[in-house]
């Protein structure tokens, strides 16, 4: 049985604190500091998410009461509401960022995930959500005339299904405006639904060798250049070579393209894709893009798992503060799913580790047991039992009973 550390420790040991320290001098996080330091914020902001914390007084009372398991976290005292709010409003939350990252290439090391389809080009989904938020709260955040927001964009590589690129933007900011700041690498497909519809970033995909899928416009003019034969009693309707021939198709992608239509089972209107890549089956293709799910169900888990709906502040900084501590959550649950040999859901991870947080046990043997106690705790039932009703009472109690 672990006797140094809780499974909260035993998390926060997988970020070192010189690399943590490194980043927090790199952006001089803690200048004015005065005992408060950045380690302590974001074991706080940290315990905020995988505690499921609601509000700064969730947070700062239950790392109080956890008293005398609060060394192993590198914490010595709990933090005042006051100084967390403060904290979190003025230091950058751009360390958050840069520790998400650094995470993110040392988890990659970690573990080893499968490719979803049998080709050996990477598939990366690309989308964004909004993150709504009340205007009269957030007024820097205007969305529209009476609702505020956030957007975050993803990029998400579906060998493990971990982001490879993610920002937050306000919610007015366009996804393909984001798009178009990003490079793929070459012969990577990427999947998008009809947001990204633009001519010209199509064209530039094509330009890089890289590859995309996505759905057509219902109004989009092309000519059919020739039309694939398709095999009989399948989803796919028709596999066409076409190019487009409106003005802005013409200057923005001059290249041919593949147009595919597919019928989904339980869907009356057939589904119209849109690919540059001319040698995958239809039906890849097809598979290609119901991959694209995926990332709806990343954005899923950081909603309903995590606590990017309410916010213990309303500043900007703080905001990002919170949202990247939320990033770095979902990347600590996902790198434990896929080094478990056990199949976690990433919603019954996130119930079971909250309910664990300081439990005496070690991270990498729960993960694949979560059920069986350590063996020192159960040679110690019989004794306790024993301690409690000792033989000579029980045969009291039954002769009393006879």
């Amino acid at each position: 049985m672990v006797r140094g550390a809780s499974l909260f420790g035993q998390l926060l040991g997988l970020f070192p604190r010189i690399v943590f320290e490194g980043i927090v001098k790199a952006h001089d996080a803690e200048r004015g500091a005065k005992g408060f330091t950045c380690w302590t914020q974001f074991v706080a902001m940290l315990f905020c998410q995988v505690g499921q914390a609601h509000s700064l007084r969730e947070i700062c009372g239950g790392l109080r009461s956890v008293v005398g398991k609060r060394s192993h976290l590198g914490v010595q005292d709990a933090p005042k509401r006051s100084t967390l709010s403060y904290a979190n409003e003025h230091r950058p939350w751009e360390v958050y960022q840069d520790l998400f990252y650094d995470l993110l290439v040392r988890g990659r090391g970690m573990v080893t995930a499968r490719r979803p389809l049998r080709f050996k080009n990477k598939l990366l989904s690309l989308d964004a959500t909004v993150i709504d938020l009340c205007l009269s709260l957030f007024p820097w955040a205007e969305f529209r005339q009476t609702k505020g927001a956030v957007k975050l964009h993803l990029l998400l590589d579906h060998e493990g299904y971990l982001p490879v690129f993610v920002t937050v933007t306000e919610g007015k900011r366009h996804e393909i405006t984001v798009a178009k700041q990003m490079r793929f690498p070459e012969g990577s497909i990427v999947v998008f639904d009809m947001g990204y519809c633009d001519y010209a970033f199509f064209g530039r995909l094509c330009s890089e060798k890289a590859f995309f899928v996505t759905r057509q416009k219902d109004n989009a003019l092309y000519d059919v250049i020739e039309s694939r034969p398709v095999p009989t009693g399948g989803i796919v309707l028709s596999d066409e070579v076409i190019r487009l021939s409106s003005a802005k198709g013409l200057e923005g992608c001059p290249f041919l393209l593949r147009r595919v239509v597919v019928q989904v089972p339980d869907k009356e209107e057939p589904l119209v894709l849109l690919t540059n890549h001319m040698t995958f089956a239809a039906s890849t293709v097809a598979a290609i893009y119901k991959e694209r799910w995926q990332i709806e169900l990343f954005f899923k888990a950081i909603k309903q798992n995590l606590r990017v709906k309410t916010f213990v502040g309303t500043s900007r900084n703080a905001l990002l503060t919170q949202i990247w501590t939320a990033l770095i959550a979902i990347l600590l649950l996902k790198i434990l799913a896929l080094k478990s040999r056990m199949g976690w859901a990433l919603s019954t991870l996130a119930c079971h580790l909250r309910w664990n947080l300081f439990s005496y046990k070690d991270l990498w043997q729960w993960i694949d047991d979560p059920y069986t106690p350590p063996q020192e705790a159960r040679s110690l039932q019989p004794r306790l039992f024993d301690s409690v009703l000792p033989q000579q009472h029980i045969l009291t109690c039954r002769g009393a009973s006879s």
